[in-house]
Order: C-alpha cells, then structure tokens, then sequence
C-alpha cells in the first residue's frame, strides 16, 4: 500500500504520524511510506532519519496526498488541506468531527474515508488510540493551570502546593481525568473529583484514598459549589463521538474567584464549558467575568516528540492491519477497528457522528 504522511499545520503542531521506527516496520511489510520534507524536524526526525527507515521524501503536500491510498495523520484536516482529499482516499487520524460541523460537512463532501483515532475502540470498551493523548491532556492541564495561576500570567497567584493547600476541581473522570487527579495530588491539591458514575468514583476512592480528596456526584449544583471553591477547575468530559455537554454554565463564572483558572480538555469536542472557544498555542487563554479559560484544541502538541512516540506505540498495530490487509478487508474483519470508521462516499457511518451531525446526513 501507499502511505503518505504530510506535515501537520495546525498552529504550533509538531507532531507527525509516523516515527521512523513505524516507517520502517511499514516498510519491511512491503509498503511504500512517502513523508513529506521537515514534517519531523522540529522533534528531530530529519529528512535523512525518514530515508534511512526506508521512506520516500516529497516536498509539497499536494504530492503526499496525490501519491499516497492512505494518508495518516495527527490532527483533523483544516480549511487548506481539504482539496487534497478525494474519495479514494482513507484518512486515518484525530477527527473530532462533532466538535466543528461546518468543517466536517467540507470534509464529509470530498467523498474521503475516514476513520478516526478517537472511536476506535478495545475489547474492554476503551478507546485505545485517544488514551495516550488524554494521559498527556490530563498531566498537562495541571501544568499549564498552575502557570496560567500566576499572577504576571492574569491568574489568582497562587500555587498548586502543599505549602498552601489550594482547591483543584476534576470534572469527568476518563483517562485525562484521572491523570489530572493524580497530578494534582503530587502537587498537594485538594482535589474534587466530580462525575456522574458513582461506581467510578467509588473506583477512584479505592485508588487514591480519602485524604485531601472528596468525590462527589456531578449534579449542576455540585459543579457550582466547587467550582466557587476552586483555585483550579479542570474539564475532561467526553462522550464517543458527540459534542462534550456543556457542564459548567456561564453564569457559575460569577461565583469564582477572579484569576482562577478553567482548562478545557474537551475543547476538540466542542468544550465542556459553556463560555469555552478554541485557542491556539500561541494565544492560549482569555478571561471572561474574571476567569482565565485555557482551551488550547492541541494541547498535546506542546510535548511533540512524547506525543508523537505514544501515538505511534498505540496506531502502528492498526496501520499494518489497514495496510497489509487493505482499508475493506481490515474493517470486515476487525470491529474495532470498524467503530473508527466515521464517515466513507460522503455518508456519515460512525452513528454517535450521525446522531450529532443529523442536520448533515
């Protein structure tokens, strides 16, 4: 099969779909992997690391995608890619396409396939190829919360440690939450760990026991109260394939504190906050009603090289499964596989994706 993996160029993305170990794991099986000039420069995998592993450098994207069956990537398509995609194209990658439908009805209408990282699922209904991002989201957003709380960065001036215990709220806790929890913890926060599975917090309780934690059952009236407590408030609500639901209203915001902080992990699905909008790397926060938000859409670009090698640990059995197989086979034959499959001819198949995007199909 013909690979291709183009240089991603979303704003301060540094990651790339394949490292040259998986290049040349694909390779060896008889594939041919285009890369196109610098896409891993930034993290040190040089043009000549690619050839080494067997790859083939092309220098525009356009040559990528034209040259290539399937195209893997990182992040979602954006406005200026959209014409190299075409309907005897797969694009296997991060969609997140409940979280922009006016980009996902331009994608929906180039005829690509597309299955996406995020749904693909494990015989323990996990979702395997979003774990890794979501454990690096969650420790993430207990740094960069904690920086944005410093009062040159507009924060409260406070700082997330045990020598003056300060108040983290987790809201959602999947795997990025339960990774900003433990980080938290490290750190000597009061965590408030909020969900709406008793069972789950009933899990985490056993997990990281009762001192300077409370679990508490998310109701609307729990997340104002702590969020009003709250030094720190962290979003990680997730739902396969939907928009996030928007859990923490507009009007909570004049309970909190002025300078405390929300990070908005679900911000690639739309945003788990009512008062949420997409921010980039370079200008990652804004304040409203006194709160600083955090919504960066690709926090986990802000560690490329540990991104880009957890990723690919996790998507290169799948790859070599599309690859050695080909796309239709490898999706009759692997259901997980298959739950990846979100939209295919200009049909949305994927039915969470159906279902948010109705207005679409």
């Amino acid at each position: 099969m013909k690979i291709g993996v183009p240089a991603e160029v979303k704003n301060n993305e540094n990651r790339v779909g394949l490292t040259p170990d998986s290049v040349r794991a694909l390779v060896d099986s008889g594939h041919q992997v285009f890369i196109q000039s610098d896409a891993g420069k930034a993290i040190g995998f040089s043009d000549d690391l690619y050839e080494l592993s067997g790859a083939t450098i092309l220098q525009a994207p356009s040559d990528i995608y034209s040259s290539s069956e399937l195209i893997i990537k990182v992040k979602e398509p954006i406005e200026q890619e959209f014409e190299f995609l075409r309907e005897d194209l797969t694009l296997f990658t991060y969609l997140h396409l409940a979280g922009d439908p006016v980009s996902a009805k331009k994608i929906l209408d180039t005829g690509v396939t597309g299955i996406a990282y995020e749904t693909v699922t494990a015989d323990d209904h996990s979702l395997p190829l979003l774990a890794p991002m979501s454990a690096i989201a969650g420790q993430l957003s207990i740094l960069v919360g904690s920086y944005h709380l410093l009062k040159p960065n507009q924060g409260r001036g406070t700082l997330i440690s045990n020598l003056d215990p300060r108040v983290v709220t987790v809201i959602g806790a999947g795997v990025a939450g339960r990774e900003a929890i433990a980080k938290a913890r490290v750190n000597g926060a009061n965590v408030k760990v909020i969900d709406l599975s008793q069972s789950k917090l009933n899990e985490l309780k056993i997990e990281f026991g009762n001192k300077d934690m409370e679990y508490v059952l998310s109701t609307p009236e729990s997340i104002r109260k702590y969020a009003a407590e709250s030094d720190l408030v962290i979003g990680s609500v997730y739902v396969v394939g939907k928009e996030a639901p928007k859990v923490l209203s507009k009007d909570v915001l004049a309970d909190m504190t002025e300078g405390s902080v929300l990070v908005d992990i679900s911000i690639d699905q739309g945003g788990c906050f009512e008062t949420s909008k997409p921010t980039t790397h370079d200008n990652p926060t804004f304040v409203e009603s006194g709160v600083l938000h955090y919504c960066v859409t690709n926090m986990p670009g802000a560690v490329p090289l540990t991104a880009t090698n957890a990723l690919n640990q996790a998507t290169l059995p799948f790859i070599l499964e599309l690859a050695n197989k080909g796309v239709k086979n490898a999706l009759n034959e692997n259901t997980h596989l298959m739950n990846g499959l979100n939209i295919q001819h200009g049909r949305i198949i994927h039915p969470a994706i159906k279902e948010a995007l109705s207005r679409l199909a």
